[in-house]
Parts: structure tokens; sequence; C-alpha cells
């Protein structure tokens, strides 16, 4: 027999749920309203979603008259190649790290876990006169290294935790079935991993579509900076372009919004399934 809740429970549950959901929302709808008030009343205090006189033209503005497709097209090259690496790399050492022995396995992965206790702003010093002794200061090439340095060691142990919950059975009968190695990752053991494959590429995507201080460290010239650096300048020292500034951060956000919906029958398996071996 099923026990029910009490309805003061329930209520206090939900009431809880509401007023979170609207703390959360909140931002959110505040950073619309700038985007679409008039040039004249971007300092208003009036709490209306919809601003008397609203207008899209602070994203007509944004996208006819700065540089922010440009610096949208830099993201994408620059995340693309990071989730790739993220997701390519993670998954193939993963494997190896759960389902072999060989020497160093386990200073392997301490020397990954230890790599997570320290932000990547103190790493920030080395990786600079890495790259500016291997002459990537200002490239994407370098921000891509950075990027990929920062994320693999996290990647690397989600894929190594789900392939953990794969029964070593389904290895041995791909090598029955006349598969190597290679074949039995590629063809059974991959397939079965795409809930983490996709936490791996969600939090690749992440680590790069946001980053701003390792972007504004490596890269220099205005024409290669990514969407946080780019939205960075509409910040002076004397004034600050809101309505451009709030009409970019929403823009920037919606790729974000869009690849969570598309995966999200895939996050709940993928941040659970890896997460207890068995």
């Amino acid at each position: 027999m099923i026990k029910k809740d009490s309805p003061i429970k329930l209520a206090l549950i939900y009431g809880f749920l509401i007023i979170w959901t609207i703390g959360t929302l909140y931002p959110v709808v505040r950073v619309i309203t700038i985007s679409l008030r008039p040039a004249d009343k971007l300092l208003s205090s009036s709490l209306a979603i919809i601003p008397e006189g609203a207008s899209l033209k602070n994203y007509i503005t944004l996208f006819k008259s700065t540089p922010f497709l440009r610096w949208m097209l830099n993201s994408l090259v620059v995340t693309a190649v990071v989730t790739l690496t993220g997701v390519v790399l993670a998954s193939m050492a993963g494997y190896a790290i759960s389902k072999f022995r060989f020497p160093g396995k386990k200073t392997t992965l301490q020397t990954l876990l230890t790599t997570q206790m320290f932000p990547a702003t103190m790493l920030l010093l080395p990786m600079y006169i890495m790259l500016a002794k291997l002459g990537l200061i200002n490239s994407y090439i370098g921000l891509m290294i950075a990027y990929s340095a920062t994320a693999l060691p996290f990647c690397i142990w989600q894929m190594k935790g789900y392939y953990d919950t794969i029964p070593g059975e389904l290895i041995e009968s791909a090598r029955v079935d006349g598969c190597g190695n290679w074949g039995a990752w590629w063809r059974v053991i991959l397939p079965l991993a795409a809930p983490a494959l996709v936490i791996t590429a969600l939090f690749s995507f992440m680590a790069s579509w946001n980053e701003y201080i390792v972007a504004a460290v490596i890269l220099q010239d205005p024409s290669m900076y990514t969407l946080p650096v780019g939205l960075k300048m509409f910040q002076g020292n004397m004034s600050t372009q809101w309505g451009l500034y709030a009409a970019g951060s929403f823009v920037v956000s919606v790729p974000v919004v869009i690849l969570f919906i598309v995966l999200s029958r895939w996050l709940v398996s993928g941040l659970t399934l890896g997460s207890v071996k068995g």
C-alpha cells in the first residue's frame, strides 16, 4: 500500500518549487526585458516584462553594426573542435582505463583526479607560458588546447565510470564472434555508452562556450574573439551598452537551452548509470 503525502506537505513542496522556479527565471526575464527597452529607458526601474515602447532595435544593431556574428562563428568553431576532441579522447581513454590493466594505471587515475582539485585560473600562468613558447598565443589552436586540457580529466572519469557498469562478458562475447579490442569497443561498447557520451559532449561544450578568462588571456585580436570576450567589449570605462549586452547575452544562451532540450532524454541516465559500479 502506497502512503499518500498529506495535503499540507504537498502544498509546501509545490510552493517551494514554484518560488524556486520564479527565482531562477526572474534574472532571465529581466535580461530579455532590458534587451527590448528603447535606448532612453534602459535605466528604468519598471518591473513590466514587456517594457513600454519595446522594440528589436538592440538585436538589429547587434547583428548589423557589431562583429557579433564573427564572434559567434569563432565560438562555434572552437566549441565544435573541443567537444569532438573531448568525446573521442575520453571515450577511448575511459575504455582503456576501465577494461584493461597496464603499468601506471593507478597513477594515471590519481593524476586525473588530482587535476580536478585545481581551478583553471591556477593553471593559467603555466599554460600561458607553454603556449607562448609554442607560438600559439592569439590562435584558435592554443585556445582549443587549453580548453581540452582542462575538460578532458573530468570527461575521462565520467566515461570510465560508465564503462565500469558495462559487464565484461559483453566484450568476451564480441571477441568470441571475431571482434578484436577495437571492434568490441566500436561495435558493442560504444553504442551502449550513448548516455555517457552525451554528458561528455555537453560538458565539453559548456567548458568552451561560456568560458571567458582563458580566452581573454590567449586571444588578443578582436576579430578572433569568442562570444564571452566579445560581449565584454560592450562594457566601457565610462558607460556600458546595456541593451546590446542584454541582447547578446540572451542570444548566447539560446544554443545552450536548445542543446539541453535536445539531449534531455539522455541526461538523467548519463548522470546516474555511470555513478554505480556493478
